[in-house]
């Protein structure tokens, strides 16, 4: 098999693409699109993703390019045999929890991101909005995970890596799982899985 191309950067939606592929153990190489310096917007890569965003994947034996990440992920499982949902049900609540993150957890979490760390003027009133939304997601998400061990039920799969890269980045935006101990258990769990562990440390930026 062809290694399939992953373009990508050093970004919670990012990390999907390259924790799902170490996940399934398919070959692929990382095509670093450094867009702290506007890579994203270069003409080569908007002939991949149009809409200017990582992360991207091609595989070259099926003349396939993949963007958005719950499309990527879902193709990866499809591609892969693993990780896949077991059933029409469990495919339908894999569908909802990843839609869930994509509608809700991902852009609110982003929103608050801008806002509160790359927002040239503090606007209180757009933080404090985004905090109570953020608040609000992750609640129902420890509420969720007080009934199964993942996302889906007993099994760890898409929806749980479509959504952990976000939850890991709330430290970075000083905010804890002490008041979602459901939400905690569920981070620590996947936080712990060697695939997990390799594929956040993907792409390598070497320091200036």
């Amino acid at each position: 098999m062809t290694p399939i191309e992953l373009h990508t950067y050093q970004t919670p939606n990012g990390h999907k693409a390259s924790i799902m592929l170490e996940e399934t153990g398919l070959p692929y190489s990382v095509h670093v699109v450094d867009i702290d310096k506007g890579r994203q917007h270069e003409p080569e890569f908007l002939r991949l993703n149009p809409n200017n965003k990582i992360p991207v994947i091609v595989d070259p034996d099926r003349h396939r390019t993949v963007f958005e990440t719950g499309a990527i992920l879902f193709y990866l499982a499809e591609r892969s045999g693993a990780l896949r949902p077991r059933d029409a049900d469990e495919a339908l609540t894999t569908l909802q929890w990843t839609l869930f993150q994509a509608a809700h957890l991902g852009p609110m979490l982003g929103q608050l991101w801008h806002f509160k760390v790359f927002a040239r003027e503090r606007l209180p009133y757009a933080i404090e909005r985004y905090e109570n939304e953020a608040t609000r997601l992750l609640a129902i998400l420890d509420h969720e995970l007080a009934r199964r061990p993942y996302l889906v039920g007993a099994q760890y799969g898409i929806a749980d890596i479509m959504t952990w890269p976000w939850i890991n980045a709330l430290s970075k935006l000083g905010r804890s799982l002490a008041h979602t101990p459901h939400l905690k258990r569920w981070h620590a769990a996947i936080a712990a899985r060697p695939a997990v562990r390799r594929g956040i440390a993907i792409p390598h930026i070497a320091a200036d």
